[in-house]
């Protein structure tokens, strides 16, 4: 059942929170997506076959949760997702970040201290705003973002997405790849070998500037950027039962 957290801005965020045992895993989705994803669902029904907590939830601007996307960035969804995490009270966590939301699990991680149990990312794009677009776009197109405030790029997953002004610079403020990401619990780092959203070479530079005890890389060959396919969200099951076996 969807429920509302309504923040101290205001922002009326929607979740679904199912009670269990051990620390409670949190999904955070990818740039444009929401909680009804593929693998959202999927967690959520593992979790209530094997009673464990979970919870998932849109970012402001997302999915059910009021707030305009073109007004919003990479800080303002991560503090979203710190006010989710304030309803797990003191509990441990485990971190399962998609794409954009591996960005996000990687600034969290920084300030969740030994709460955090567990980090898994899917197709994480850490610093995607800067790294993946700004860099790669054509002199037109940075124009068209500093003179307009908004760029529309084409999208595989329906409607173009709009890449603002705001979005950039904001990620400007929050970027993980520029000092030493230090992390103190089990990390796993999934990668499709067919993603043309997040290069490889993303997932190996991520991989070398983690600094963890126990830190995993996996590529599934033929997986795309969604990595949802059957046998992509079994080695999700796996990896997260892994970490929880440790807990």
């Amino acid at each position: 059942m969807t429920k509302f957290l309504v923040t101290p801005t205001g922002q009326q965020l929607a979740y679904s929170f199912i009670g269990g045992t051990g620390p409670t895993v949190i999904f955070l989705g990818g740039f444009k997506s929401d909680m009804e994803g593929s693998k959202a669902i999927f967690l959520e029904k593992w979790a209530k076959k094997r009673n464990r907590a979970f919870l998932r939830f849109d970012y402001s601007g997302h999915g059910q949760s009021s707030g305009n996307f073109l007004n919003l960035g990479i800080g303002d969804w991560c503090n979203d997702a710190k006010q989710i995490i304030g309803l797990t009270k003191n509990n441990g966590i485990i971190l399962v970040g998609s794409s954009m939301g591996g960005w996000i699990a990687l600034l969290l991680s920084q300030e969740l201290g030994s709460r955090l149990k567990g980090l898994i990312t899917i197709a994480a794009a850490p610093d995607f705003t800067e790294e993946s677009m700004w860099k790669n776009f054509t002199e037109d197109q940075k124009k068209e973002v500093l003179n307009k405030g908004v760029l529309y790029l084409p999208s595989d997953y329906g409607e173009p997405y709009p890449i603002t002004r705001y979005l950039i610079e904001n990620g400007r403020q929050n970027l993980v790849l520029r000092e030493p990401l230090e992390l103190h619990c089990p990390v796993r780092l999934m990668q499709g070998t067919e993603d043309t959203a997040v290069t490889r070479e993303t997932a190996l530079n991520l991989f070398d500037h983690i600094n963890a005890d126990d830190l995993s890389l996996f590529f599934k060959r033929g997986a795309d950027h969604s990595f949802s396919d059957q046998g992509c969200l079994e080695i999700l099951e796996k990896n997260l039962e892994d970490l929880l076996q440790g807990c």
